[in-house]
């Protein structure tokens, strides 16, 4: 994002270079060509995704502040005269921005800026906010670039110097774990990390790659993905480094590239600001979301929606690393009663979107909710089809359960009462849970071997259990539209049977497996689990199949089907999950 750039530009040819990543995991990138957007901006600097439907983009050098709706392919201008912004980031429902003009970092509120931390207007020279990146608790880390600093604004309002000394600091990320800061040296063409010791402080500095692609200046802007690969604009591609620092792939831009965030529904796009406007380069992994509003006051009005706000009753552990993957950190967000006596029941939460898309926000409310109903929750990512394919997100999803058990004096947890909710595709992997848990291939190596996966209740929230049979299996042969389940396994049943095998939980139904509720909308497919309600009947396992009017896919995350089904899940929880 140097402001520098305004005095040169370069044209490159619109390609991709080949992968670097190894042959045995899906490519990073999409196999589709780089889009342009928009050509039209002044200088366009640091985007931001707001989680749902709007991309910010900052016009550094036309003075004017846009939001785009991919959905819509509309773009608007949110701030007519917005002086100049260098930088943009969305977190717990806010827009925070870097006001270079002013030296200050602020906050959108509705058409104005609402200042955050000011810097001495009569600075001699003068002191300029560049990049920034926010934390989960709404701290602000943003680069100095003249002071050759890296300073932290927390959400009281305290300023302090996190980084001295590196040479012309300018693009910044966190972690997806938070626990490193990353920070793009825009001179020398390095990124340098850093361990975060605590708010706004760091430990020592340590070179975590270079740029050697020639004499023209521009490590700039930077974001992660979920996998937490680091992506920073240089000064022709966007490179893209492993957590371990190993060159994975770079992406050529049609101009001179500054700054790149991801976006849309599913968090699968790239968007590439440069030279020559915006740009938009498909993925195929995703991109880490923002943090939902924890509090109420932030949270969109909508009766429809079930409220994410955390209560008083229940303290809530953001991004806590439940299981490692070689450099891969998966996180959960943990969320735990403050009141009763405790040690609590614990629930697994996990998220649908067929296996390729979603993440653990999208269950915030559900594992809220529960929490405040007196169980230890944990809602969890997984590896997705496009980051790794099955068995990897069994493999995450029972690392998951032996962690809470291995963290249970930590989380006030009964690890001899642990259950699971999942949701659709999150649905298949909790009946995979219930059933699987004796299957050696579905444990995978995500950490805490000496424990015990096993599931003491399930719940299925339409989800499939019968996955080499039936509509899944069927739909893979499909030669027309999508079928999730070929991205997952890496073909259909006809080329990866042993791998639809492994993943059905109606093959693996036995008289050990535990309590399963199904619940499912009228109008969703209520037939759908029927072959293994009456498999778990026969082998004399408790099941139950809940019907709620009028309710389609989906219909769990939305009132007033959340509130009934979360109703039920609590009195089977309390019924199966007893002391």
């Amino acid at each position: 994002m140097m402001l520098l750039r305004w005095l040169a530009s370069g044209m490159f040819a619109l390609s991709l270079s080949a992968p670097l990543m190894s042959e045995d995991a899906p490519p990073l990138v999409a196999d589709s060509p780089i889009e342009t957007l928009f050509t039209d901006f002044g200088l366009p600097d640091g985007p931001a995704w707001d989680g749902v439907n709007t991309l910010y983009i900052p016009d550094v050098k036309g003075a004017k502040l846009y939001r785009y709706n991919p959905a819509k392919n509309e773009r608007s201008v949110v701030l007519e005269d917005s002086g100049r912004l260098s930088a943009s980031f969305f977190n717990l429902g806010r827009l925070y921005v870097s006001d270079n003009g002013n030296g200050r970092i602020s906050v959108l509120k509705g058409k104005t800026l609402e200042v955050q931390d000011q810097q001495d207007p009569d600075a001699k020279p003068p002191i300029r906010p560049n990049d920034l990146v926010v934390d989960k608790n709404g701290g602000v880390w943003y680069t100095l670039t003249g002071q050759n600093q890296v300073a932290y604004v927390s959400p009281q309002g305290q300023r302090s110097i996190g980084v001295e000394g590196i040479d012309s600091p300018n693009g910044l990320i966190l972690s997806p774990d938070e626990n490193t800061l990353y920070v793009a040296a825009y001179k020398p063409k390095q990124i340098w990390k850093y361990a975060v010791t605590g708010p706004g402080k760091t430990g020592p500095g340590a070179l975590f790659a270079t740029m050697d692609d020639g004499p023209e200046l521009g490590a700039d802007g930077m974001t992660t993905d979920r996998a937490g690969n680091v992506y920073c604009a240089g000064a022709k591609d966007v490179w893209i480094w492993s957590p371990a620092g190993k060159l994975l792939h770079k992406i050529v831009c049609p101009t001179r590239p500054i700054n790149c965030a991801f976006g849309d529904a599913n968090m699968q796009s790239l968007y590439i600001t440069g030279f020559g406007g915006l740009y938009r380069q498909k993925m195929n992994i995703s991109g880490k979301p923002p943090q939902i509003p924890t509090v109420a006051s932030v949270q969109p009005a909508n009766e429809k929606v079930p409220p994410t706000a955390v209560p008083e009753t229940v303290q809530a552990h953001l991004d806590v690393v439940y299981a490692q993957e070689v450099d891969r950190k998966l996180l959960a967000d943990i969320f735990v009663p403050t009141t009763g006596a405790g040690p609590f029941p614990a629930v697994l939460v996990v998220h649908g979107g067929g296996w390729v898309h979603g993440d653990k926000t999208k269950f915030r409310a559900m594992a809220v909710s529960l929490a405040a109903c007196g169980y230890v929750t944990a809602a969890i990512e997984y590896r997705l089809a496009g980051e790794a394919r099955f068995p990897a997100a069994i493999h995450d999803c029972n690392a998951a359960t032996r962690f809470l058990r291995a963290e249970a004096r930590t989380y006030h947890i009964d690890p001899n009462r642990i259950g699971a909710v999942g949701g659709s595709a999150g649905g298949h992997l909790v009946g995979l849970m219930a059933t699987g848990s004796d299957v050696p291939e579905l444990q995978g190596h995500g950490g805490h071997p000496d424990q015990s996966s096993r599931l003491q209740a399930a719940v299925v929230l339409a989800g499939p259990l019968q996955i080499a049979t039936g509509s899944v299996a069927e739909r893979s042969r499909a030669t027309e539209g999508p079928s999730f389940a070929r991205h997952f396994f890496g073909g259909s049943i006809d080329e990866a049977r042993s791998l639809y095998e492994l993943a059905d939980a109606y093959a693996k139904i036995s008289k050990d497996d535990p309590p399963i509720l199904f619940q499912t909308g009228e109008k969703d497919n209520p037939a759908l689990n029927a072959d293994s309600q009456e498999k778990l009947k026969g082998a004399g396992v408790w099941t139950d199949l809940k019907i709620y009017p009028d309710g389609q896919h989906g219909c769990w995350n939305q009132r007033p089907w959340f509130d009934a089904m979360l109703g039920d899940i609590d009195g089977f929880l309390q019924e199966h999950l007893k002391p």
